[in-house]
């Protein structure tokens, strides 16, 4: 189910947004300042956010850049009273991929909700085999690794490792789950230390002092940091 967070200090104006958002088939959690936003964004995975601006332990359009810098594929959209030509543009200048300004209706908005969300979904399809930050490239299909222009010899189960941190880029995965993924077509079990062994392997062919991907979070697992 698609989740959305709503960021808004105005409660009943976020109960109302739940609310409607709820009885559209999503599911909402609501953030009535950036403290409690930050909280919820760190534990658990939202598709969208819808943004207040003026919040009264900070702002909106940190909270959005904060957002695109570590989850770059999660929509934002603002819902704001700041209607100034100069607010919305640093709205989009922030990452923001909508802009509604209060007063607003409410069919509209939840249209604007749709459209983003079908835009990340389409956008995800397009690269879900694939990854390419300029440095780094990779092939899912072909299996084919290159890095700063040269070719990487990578094994099967590397690939299937890069996979699902590719895919979940910007948020942990657990070694539980990474073990699960990692059993092979045949059923040879994929046990706890080949898992570091991989890992470690990993990082030596595709990482250098500039580029950081593959971050460890102790006791829990692994997150992909796109090169960070």
């Amino acid at each position: 189910m698609v989740k959305i967070l709503v960021v808004e200090d105005d409660l009943a104006l976020s109960a109302g947004l739940c609310f409607e958002l709820d009885s559209n088939g999503y599911m909402t959690a609501a953030a009535y300042n950036c403290r409690k936003a930050r909280l919820l964004l760190g534990s658990e995975h939202f598709d969208l956010a819808v943004l207040d601006v003026n919040l009264p332990d900070g702002n909106g359009f940190e909270l959005c850049r904060e957002i695109k810098s570590e989850l770059p594929d999660m929509q934002v959209i603002f819902l704001t009273a700041n209607d100034l030509e100069r607010d919305v543009l640093n709205g989009f200048d922030m990452g923001a991929d909508d802009y509604i300004t209060k007063p607003f209706n409410i069919q509209i908005l939840k249209r604007r909700v749709e459209v983003a969300l079908r835009r990340s979904q389409t956008a995800g399809k397009s690269s879900c085999n694939r990854y390419d930050d300029g440095y780094l490239q990779l092939d899912y299909d072909s299996l084919a690794a290159v890095r700063n222009g040269d070719k990487l010899s990578i094994t099967p189960n590397e690939y299937k490792l890069l996979r699902v941190l590719t895919a979940s880029s910007g948020n942990i995965v657990t070694r539980q789950v990474l073990l699960e993924k990692l059993w092979d077509c045949e059923g040879n079990y994929i046990d706890d230390h080949t898992l570091t062994v991989t890992i470690n392997r990993l990082r030596a062919k595709i990482e250098d002092e500039a580029h950081t991907y593959i971050k460890t979070v102790r006791g829990m697992g692994y997150i992909w940091m796109g090169g960070k």
